[in-house]
Parts: structure tokens; sequence; C-alpha cells
């Protein structure tokens, strides 16, 4: 190879070079390219996000992740601004938390986030009181279901996505739209970022925006695929195994007695790692660990779903 040649550059990935911020005073160096919230994480900022992935672009949807930056006229989104040199920012200022809390308390009174993980402690940290404004928007609205004329099918606005019933059409998830936030990690999980089949996309404009099936048609007759990426990067539990939907349903779902162990799955030889979520030597959801090499969190139906085999048992086999 002639590396004068400038199709072979000789070095065609160098590595990155530091760059050194301030964060809550503390000088912090991290490497280009990397953003405020990776500089917040080397420093050891526990900055809540709710949108932003590990495995995604980053949408800037939920904006709990707002930090503030010495020069900026407004907040900036820590999950995506990328670093530049000697800047300064604030992770914990008073502008800060009112943002956060303002955007917690406005997500909590409209949507359920009662199996978002770590939401009470947000709640607790920024004396968030989704109460002040009312009777939340979902439990109001899921009544209307029961009532006549009030629900109309077909109808795109918000109080129709979230009075409708949760969707069970099929047996691997469920959809439960009163707890989604539209964060659009699960249309990037689906489109071009990881699987390429597009079975969801937002349908409606502004506060008619939610997430659908291409025309609205019923799970099984869409495009998707069902490998179940879009539910592992859901952060409110608005997507669920349908064994987690059902054991919630029935009060039975514990995770303090849940374990969790991490193998290979053995369809086929890629390679992902395959992360077994078990109770009471039950297989109850599998998700794949993130900083995999090879699967990056993502899954196809047989590793995420093809688990009922391993505890199925024959005719008074004992566990």
């Amino acid at each position: 190879m002639n590396a004068r040649d400038p199709r072979y550059p000789p070095e065609a990935n160098p590595p990155a070079q530091p760059v050194t911020i301030t964060v809550d005073g503390e000088a912090v160096s991290v490497p280009q390219g990397s953003t405020i919230l990776d500089a917040c994480k080397a420093a050891g900022k526990d900055t809540p996000t709710l949108c932003y992935g590990d495995t995604l672009t980053p949408k800037n949807a939920c904006r709990v992740c707002m930090v503030e930056l010495k020069g900026a006229r407004v907040l900036v989104p820590s999950c995506s601004r990328k670093v530049q040199p000697d800047m300064v920012v604030m992770t914990d200022t008073e502008r800060v938390r009112h943002s956060r809390r303002l955007v917690l308390e406005m997500l909590g009174s409209s949507v359920d986030l009662s199996t978002t993980p770590r939401i009470p402690e947000w709640m607790a940290r920024y004396d968030a009181c989704p109460d002040r404004f009312g009777e939340k928007a979902g439990e109001s609205l899921r009544r209307d279901i029961h009532e006549p004329g009030e629900h109309h099918a077909g109808d795109g606005s918000v109080a129709a996505t979230m009075s409708q019933p949760d969707k069970v059409d099929n047996d691997l998830y469920v959809r439960e739209y009163s707890k989604c936030i539209l964060c659009y990690k699960c249309v990037d999980a689906c489109g071009t970022q990881w699987q390429n089949s597009f079975a969801i996309q937002i349908a409606g404009r502004g506060f008619d925006s939610q997430i659908s099936t291409e025309y609205a048609v019923d799970l099984p007759d869409s495009a998707c695929v069902y490998c179940g990426n879009c539910v592992e990067v859901c952060p409110t539990g608005a997507l669920s195994f349908k064994s987690e939907y059902d054991m919630r349903a029935a009060g039975t779902w514990d995770e303090s007695r849940q374990t969790e162990t991490t193998t290979v799955c053995t369809y086929c030889g890629v390679g992902c790692n395959l992360n077994l979520h078990v109770q009471d030597n039950q297989i109850v959801k599998v998700t794949s660990p993130h900083d995999h090499p090879v699967s990056h969190g993502n899954l196809c139906i047989k590793g995420r779903f093809g688990f009922q085999h391993v505890q199925s048992r024959k005719k008074g086999e004992s566990e």
C-alpha cells in the first residue's frame, strides 16, 4: 500500500485528543468528540436522563439533562452538546434545578411514570410535585374509555392517544401509551440507527404526535420483525415484555427477587450476549449488554423472546 496515496491515509483513526473542561469547579479531561454528559459522568456527577440512549444518537426530547454553560444565554442539553476546550459547566445551580423540577413535574402530571427507573429518587432530589398541576391527565383520560361518546376510534388527538387501552395484540410485548413520553428512542431503534424495519414512526404533528405503526395497523400486520430492540431502549416501560406486563397485572413482578445472568445466545454463531432476568427460577425477560462489541444491546426475535423452551418441562417433572 502506498502511504502517500490519499485513498490510504497512514492513520485512518488517530487517537482522540483530550479536551479539558470545568464541571462544578473541577477540571475534567475527556476525549475530543465527547459530550458534556460524558464529562459529567467522568466527574462523578449523577445527571438525570430519559430520552438519552447510550447506543442511539441523542434526540434532545426530554430536556431533563439540561446544564448551565458559562457564557451561554440558555441552558444546554448535556446529552448532545459536544465539549470544547475551557468550557465551564454547572450542573446544580438553582436555574438547573428549577428546569429539571419543572420538566419532571410536567411529565409526572401528564403520563404514568410508575415503571420509570429512578423517578422517585429524582422527584425527591428536585422537590418536584406533579400534583400541583392537578389530576394526572392519564388518570382522567383513562376513564373516558368507559364513558359512551367520549372516545372515538381513529381520533388522532392526544386525549385519544392517552385514553386508548393498552395494546396487547401479540404474545411478545405490550404497548402502554399512557406511559409514553415521546422520546423517539423506539423509532430510532427500529429505523436507520439499528434495525431498519421502519415498523413504527411518528404519526400526527405538534400536540397530536404519537408513536404508531404504518396506517395504525395492528403490530402483527405491520413491518415489525419482533426483535424487541424498541423494548430495550424504552425508558418508561411504555414498551414491555408480555411476561412482565402480565406479572405486574397479577402483582407478582418483584425486581428485588430477580437475578441477572449474562450468557451467550446459542441460536447462531454471531455471539450476541444475553442478560437473563430470572425470578422464582423462571426467565421473565431478556435484555442485552449495551457495551457488548457484537450486539450493542440489540437482538433478534429468537435471542430476545425465544427463551420459553429453557423452562419447558414434561408433565410431572419437578423444578
